[in-house]
């Protein structure tokens, strides 16, 4: 092993590959001051969060208007009274991403969220391709968001067309769009809300979401009065509490698991918080527990008011306090999917700025975006951008048939995030990247090595530092592997662990991909899943089998969250969120695929060569710090 300068300028394939995997440093003070030392321009965000902010923007993000019409939906097709299973199995699913994206998060507390954990762990090109999926899905999601707001606020004036004329829907003639001027100011209002700075942001979406979750407590307790006053009839049905079996309750649950989706959004705040280690772990455990806590109550008192069958899709809740004769709680339940709706839409745009700014931070994307503002500490600038998109969108298109391309980013980066603690454990980067301004502080650390590795003295037959051309061995590497064997055997550890994680994936989607086909013939189909299976297990044996690596412990920041039962837990994760991706349907993956083929363009002709990476030198992980530390004494 040695320490190798990015060959990516040499012009051949083997360069444009490298470009792919390059991996970035886990930010450090050591990585912050040096860019602030070098740009001048790199201002800090505000560290102004702490555990109920993140559980604000948390619960803000997750609850929404969803909640109000899945119930319904999910009762009358899948669940039926068993609807509470269902939220119960969806939120352990939603669980396993939550404990690894707590333990990166804790590990990689910057911006960026699952782009930056995919850049740390597995590589340039996938971490481009993960953040420019989540800025797709942000803009779509807001977009659709602040669309659904505006009917429900039609109701609470008095119906569907009670809004005033200026933020009405209308329909161009002769272009068959209807504009929604209400969905457009309230994103725009939300946008210049958010360059005020975080703090205040987080307090506003901390009293909407209380709001929110004040009218779901009202359909608790009411519901429940209900419910014992006249004996729940929805439980009591012929067809028993499964109408449509465990296969019918495990559909629902693929379901309602997209009513979690949200949580990720604390983890994309992760610079923004005062003490990271402690607080983003509880932050996001804390509102997933509460999410989950509230889906289940509302929708056992729900499906217990009415009988599954005669649930409204459209209007559960509202249809069923009306089939008790309290139709005036319709105007809470109102109230409720508007905050919940609002919160939602400061959810769905707050970390789309932040993305765009590590992005840009990386090279990967125009300066532009990385501008943090000195008075209030957030990215006006992509805010800004941010906020014009998702408001131009929102009044120009009906989003919804675009909304299952939401769920590709989700599931995409919740997918990478569980491979990402894998690598972490078993192969963690062992060779970081400096710029090219450290080669003194590298020579310097060179010197000094070669020195205690020559009896003689300098062996300059053994330079620290390769060239750009060919790499050759460090030094102290050689003088421990020459003591004994350790790192021979520490090296098939953690090619035997690579191979085990790969096998692991590509048996995962060859299972997931096979057991969803139901159009292919059946012993093809059971052959595929039985090879998928059998890798997938395989995979899983070994890294079970094998000791993680030791390098884990000083990875990142040491002290905050470590993911349970690994590997078991994010091969789970993985396996759901493949079979999710899966299952989205062929027309969502082309409009997607066609968004990532115009992000691989941008990546190819700007991305690539404006990277901070370009040129980088890789030095082993067990010395950055100590030329951190001869570049500070070399310092005039």
């Amino acid at each position: 092993m040695g320490f190798d300068a990015d060959t990516q300028n040499n012009g051949g394939s083997v360069g444009g590959l490298r470009t792919l995997v390059r991996r970035k440093q886990v930010d450090s003070v050591h990585t912050q001051s040096s860019l602030s030392t070098g740009t001048g321009q790199h201002h800090q965000l505000a560290k102004a969060l702490s555990i109920p902010h993140l559980i604000a923007i948390g619960v803000g993000s997750t609850i929404g208007a969803g909640v109000y019409i899945l119930v319904g939906t999910v009762a009358r097709e899948h669940s039926g009274p068993a609807l509470t299973f269902s939220f119960l199995i969806a939120g352990i699913a939603a669980a396993l991403s939550a404990f690894c994206y707590a333990e990166l998060a804790s590990r990689c507390p910057s911006a960026g969220s699952a782009y930056h954990y995919s850049y740390i762990c597995v590589g340039e090109g996938v971490a481009w391709l993960i953040g420019w999926a989540l800025i797709l899905e942000y803009t779509i999601g807001g977009s659709a968001v602040a669309r659904g707001i505006s009917p429900n606020l039609a109701l609470l004036f008095g119906g569907p067309d009670s809004l005033p004329s200026f933020l009405a829907r209308h329909t161009i003639p002769g272009l068959d769009v209807t504009v929604d001027p209400c969905a457009a100011t309230l994103v725009f209002l939300v946008t210049g809300l958010l360059c005020f700075g975080i703090k205040e942001s987080t307090f506003v979406q901390g009293v909407v979401t209380i709001a929110n979750i004040c009218a779901m407590i009202f359909v608790i307790i009411a519901g429940g009065y209900l419910g014992f006053k006249t004996g729940w009839p929805g439980y009591e049905l012929s067809a028993g509490y499964f109408p449509f079996g465990a296969d019918g309750m495990l559909a629902g649950a693929s379901t309602v698991f997209f009513a979690y989706i949200g949580f990720d959004s604390v983890a994309s705040t992760a610079e923004e918080v005062k003490n990271p280690q402690r607080d983003l772990p509880m932050g996001i455990g804390f509102a997933l527990s509460i999410c989950c806590t509230l889906y289940m109550l509302v929708s056992a008192v729900i499906v217990g008011l009415v009988p599954y069958y005669a649930m409204d899709p459209d209007t559960p809740i509202s249809s069923a306090f009306a089939s008790h004769d309290i139709k005036w709680a319709a105007y809470i339940i109102t109230i409720g999917a508007c905050t919940a709706l609002c919160s939602t839409l400061m959810g769905s745009i707050l970390p789309q700025p932040r993305i765009l700014m590590a992005m840009a931070r990386d090279g990967l994307l125009p300066s532009f975006f990385s501008d943090v503002n000195k008075t209030t500490q957030v990215p006006i600038k992509s805010t800004i951008v941010t906020g014009l998109l998702a408001g131009t969108l929102a009044f120009f298109m009906d989003v919804e048939q675009l909304s299952g391309m939401v769920s590709v980013g989700t599931l995409l980066a919740f997918t990478m995030v569980a491979i990402s603690v894998l690598i972490l454990r078993y192969i963690p980067p062992d060779m970081v990247p400096l710029p090219s301004s450290f080669q003194e502080a590298i020579d310097s650390v060179s010197l000094r090595y070669n020195i205690s590795n020559s009896p003689g003295g300098i062996d300059d037959s053994a330079p620290f530092l390769v060239n750009k051309e060919s790499p050759i061995e460090y030094p102290l590497i050689e003088k421990a592997a020459g003591q004994c064997n350790f790192l021979i055997n520490e090296g098939n550890r953690r090619t035997i662990a690579g191979w085990a994680i790969t096998i692991t994936c590509i048996g995962v989607v060859i299972l997931t991909s096979s057991a969803s086909s139901l159009s292919l013939y059946g012993p093809l189909r059971y052959t595929l899943c039985g090879v998928g299976g059998v890798l997938l297990l395989s995979g899983l044996m070994l890294l079970t089998l094998i000791d993680q690596d030791d390098a884990r412990h000083n990875f990142g920041h040491t002290g905050g969250f470590l993911c349970p039962f690994v590997p078991l837990l994010p091969i789970a994760c993985i396996l759901i969120n493949v079979y999710l991706l899966i299952n989205l349907g062929g027309g969502t993956w082309i409009r997607v695929s066609i968004w990532l083929a115009v992000g691989m363009l941008v990546y190819l002709f700007y991305g690539r060569s404006h990277s901070s990476l370009q040129g980088a030198v890789y030095v082993p992980a067990a010395h950055v710090d100590e030329i951190y530390e001869s570049s500070s004494n070399l310092l005039p």
